[in-house]
Formats: C-alpha cells, structure tokens, sequence
C-alpha cells in the first residue's frame, strides 16, 4: 500500500474522480476514502472486487464444511455418490 496515493480524502476524490478511477484500475490497489479523517469506502476496480467475491463465498463453503463435520453431518463416498446420482437422475 502506498499510502500517499492509496488513501484520499473525499474532497480529493471529487475532484479528481476519473484520475481515481484510473488509478485503481491500473494498479489493482484499492484506494480508502476518508471523510473527517475516519476511513469511510473503499474504491476497488471490478476484477479485484470480483475476486473478493469469490474468495469470500470458497470461504464460507469451507466453515459450513467444518461445521458439518464438528456436527457430525457427514456421508459416506458411496451414499454421496447415490444421492448425486438420484438428483442427476431427475
């Protein structure tokens, strides 16, 4: 994080919007608007705000599936596989 470009003053960002626009788009770094000195947004380009996105959902894929085994929710390869089927059976 470069520090002297990445975090904006909001007043800055309106003025100089398209130069942020471009900014983040070209170096893939979010930039943080700040407004009365206290952090308010994040002005990410759209790929790396997508894969955030998917990151996050992985991320929760992976604590449902802890949680299921903590709980004991499990399956065997052979009953998943039969349930699989049946769906694609459908």
């Amino acid at each position: 994080m470069n520090i002297k470009e990445d975090i904006r003053p909001i007043s800055y960002v309106k003025a100089h919007a398209a130069d942020m626009l471009d900014q983040v788009n070209e170096t893939k770094r979010p930039v943080f608007v700040t407004q009365n000195g206290e952090a308010k947004a994040v002005l990410l380009d759209p790929a790396s705000y997508e894969n955030m996105r998917t990151a996050l959902g992985l991320l929760k894929m992976v604590a449902q599936g802890e949680k299921d085994v903590i709980d004991g929710k499990l399956l065997s390869q052979e009953e998943a596989f039969v349930r699989i089927g049946k769906k694609l059976a459908r």
